[in-house]
C-alpha cells in the first residue's frame, strides 16, 4: 500500500476513532466532516471549510479523501482531534454566546469560526469575559410598509432590560421601547434578503411586532445578537434564581424549525389576530393529519386539524410533503413536557374564542413558522404579507381567535 493510501485509511480511521469528537465538524457540529484544517488539527464539514480558507495565516486546509497528506501532517492530526482543539480554543465560551449549528446560517457560522482561532476570545489564558451590557449603534431596519431600509440608533440597557431604537439619530424619544422579557431575535437572511439579516420580535401594545434589521460587519450584528441574548440571560436569572443557568439557555432565543403558508378555516367577518398556545398530549392539545368530516381545502386538499382543550384549528398545505412536515414539527412539540418557562408564552386572551365557520377561503393564506424549543408554544398569527415576504412590524394579537386578512404569518412554537 502507498504512503497515499495508507495516509488516507488513517484519517478515516480517525475520524470515527472513539474519544476524539472527529466524527462531527469541530464549529458546527455537521455529522461525517470530510475536511481538516491542518495546521489547527480539527476535521470540518465543507461549510465551514469555506470560511477556514478565508484566514490561511491562522487556519490552512485539506480534503481528507482527495487531498494528498504526508507523513508528518497525519501524525499532527493525530497528536490534536476536535476535543483536544476545541478545549483550548472553547475554554471559557459565555454562556450567553451562541453556538451555531450545522443548518445556521453563514454568518453565524463564519463569526463563530473567528471569534475562536483568530481573534482567540475564548481561550483560558485570555483576559476576563463578561457579560456584553449596555450596547449603542446603528442598524438598518426595514421600513413599515415598504422594503425600504433606513438607518435606526438602537440603545440596549441590559440592567432595565430594555432596547430602545429611534427613528431620528439624536432623538430623545424612542420610537419603540422593547422589553427583553418578551423579546426573541433569530437571523433570517432570505426573509430580509441580506446575509446579515436580523428578525426581532417582540410584544408591545398588546401585540407582537416584528423588526427586520442588518448591519454590513457580519461581526457587528452577531454582536449585537449575543448582546441581547446576555440581556435576556440577566433577565431569566433574575425571574428563575431557583434554575440553573444550564436550563436557562435553551430559551435566550429560538430558531425556527419550519415555515410556509397554510389556508385557514375563518368566517367572513373580521376577528381578532391572535396566537394559539399549545400544551402537551396530556392536557388535551392533539393534531390530525386530515379534515374534520364535511370539511373540505378549496385550493389545498393536504389537511391538517390541531385541537386544544378549547375549539380546533383547521388547515390545509399545498402538498402532502409540506403536510407532513408540519405533522412532524407539531407531534414534536406537543409530545414535549412544559417547564416553569414555557408558561411565559401563554397568550393572555382578551375575549372568549369564537366558533368558526367550516368553510376554507382559497385567498386566505398563512405563512406559518415553527420555534425548534418549547420555550414558546404557540402559532401566531401576523398581519398581511407582501411579495411571500412578512410586513415589518406587522401586529398579532395575543388571543386564541385569528383575525381575518388576505395572507397572514403564522408562528408554531
Amino acid at each position: 500500500m502507498g504512503d497515499r493510501e495508507r495516509n488516507k485509511k488513517r484519517l478515516l480511521e480517525l475520524l470515527q476513532a472513539a474519544g476524539t469528537g472527529n466524527a462531527h465538524c469541530a464549529d458546527c457540529g455537521a455529522a461525517d466532516p470530510d475536511w481538516a484544517s491542518y495546521k489547527l488539527g480539527v476535521f470540518i464539514c465543507l461549510n465551514c471549510c469555506g470560511v477556514h480558507r478565508n484566514f490561511p495565516d491562522i487556519s490552512k486546509v485539506k480534503s481528507v479523501r482527495l487531498d494528498f497528506w504526508d507523513d508528518s501532517i497525519v501524525e499532527f492530526m493525530t497528536r490534536n482531534g476536535n476535543l483536544r482543539v476545541k478545549a483550548k480554543f472553547e475554554a471559557r465560551v459565555p454562556a450567553f454566546y451562541y453556538i451555531p449549528q450545522a443548518n445556521d446560517c453563514l454568518v453565524l457560522k463564519e463569526q463563530w469560526i473567528r471569534a475562536k482561532y483568530e481573534r482567540r476570545e475564548f481561550m483560558a489564558d485570555g483576559e476576563a469575559i463578561s457579560l456584553p451590557g449596555n450596547r449603542e449603534g446603528f442598524l438598518w431596519k426595514r421600513g413599515r410598509n415598504n422594503s425600504q431600509f433606513l438607518r435606526r440608533r438602537f440603545v440596549l440597557l441590559a440592567r432595565e432590560g430594555l432596547l430602545k431604537y429611534y427613528t431620528k439619530e439624536e432623538g430623545k424619544s424612542p420610537k419603540a421601547v422593547i422589553s427583553i422579557k418578551d423579546l426573541n431575535a433569530t437571523f433570517q437572511t432570505e426573509k430580509i434578503g441580506h446575509p446579515h439579516g436580523l428578525q426581532i420580535t417582540y410584544r408591545g401594545d398588546s401585540h407582537v411586532r416584528n423588526l427586520f434589521v442588518y448591519h454590513e460587519s457580519g461581526k457587528e450584528i452577531v454582536d449585537w445578537f449575543n448582546a441581547l441574548r446576555a440581556a435576556r440571560l440577566q433577565y431569566l436569572k433574575m425571574a428563575f434564581p431557583e434554575l440553573p443557568e444550564s436550563e436557562l439557555v435553551p430559551f435566550l432565543t429560538r430558531n425556527y424549525l419550519k415555515q410556509g403558508f397554510m389556508e385557514k378555516t375563518g368566517p367572513k367577518d373580521a376577528f381578532e389576530q391572535g396566537q394559539v398556545f399549545l400544551g402537551n398530549n396530556e392536557q388535551g392539545y392533539e393534531v390530525y393529519g386530515d379534515l374534520p368530516k364535511g370539511i373540505r381545502g378549496n385550493r389545498w386538499k393536504a389537511g391538517l386539524t390541531i385541537v386544544t382543550p378549547e375549539r380546533r384549528f383547521v388547515l390545509t398545505c399545498p402538498n402532502e410533503k409540506e403536510q407532513q412536515e408540519w405533522l412532524e414539527s407539531l407531534r414534536g412539540v406537543l409530545s414535549s413536557p412544559l417547564t416553569p418557562l414555557s408558561r411565559l408564552s401563554l397568550p393572555q386572551c382578551r375575549q372568549p374564542c369564537e366558533k368558526r365557520g367550516d368553510m376554507l377561503s382559497s385567498s386566505r393564506k398563512l405563512l406559518a413558522q415553527a420555534l425548534a424549543s418549547g420555550a414558546q408554544r404557540r402559532i401566531s398569527v401576523f398581519g398581511k404579507v407582501q411579495t411571500e415576504q412578512v410586513t415589518p412590524d406587522s401586529p398579532l394579537g395575543e388571543t386564541l381567535v385569528p383575525f381575518e386578512s388576505d395572507r397572514y404569518k403564522h408562528e408554531l412554537s
